[in-house]
């Protein structure tokens, strides 16, 4: 299994599928270089309004890792097993 499963998951704006944006210092206040759109919730609200996009890849990361879980633990009961005829495995 891999040590780590950390992402980046690009916020982007609804208005115009942007990423580029300005924030103020405490990030209390959001701008959409492109469009120009403002996020007066600042990045709660940038966070809010594309949690589609972080469920999406909070599903491909949880089947990843348990495909990387059921390979791990069928690779332990080979290496647990081997030698012994009357067990296979597939």
């Amino acid at each position: 299994m891999k040590d780590s499963y950390d992402k980046k998951i690009q916020l982007r704006c609804v208005t115009c599928g942007d990423i580029d944006f300005d924030f103020n210092e405490d990030k209390t206040w959001v701008k959409c270089n492109r469009c120009e759109r403002e996020y007066l919730g600042g990045y709660d609200e940038l966070v809010e309004l594309n949690q589609k996009n972080i469920e999406s890849e909070l599903n491909e990361t949880r089947e990843e890792i348990k495909k990387d879980l059921e390979k791990d633990i069928q690779d332990m009961f080979k290496k647990a097993f081997k030698g012994n005829k009357n067990i296979k495995f597939k």
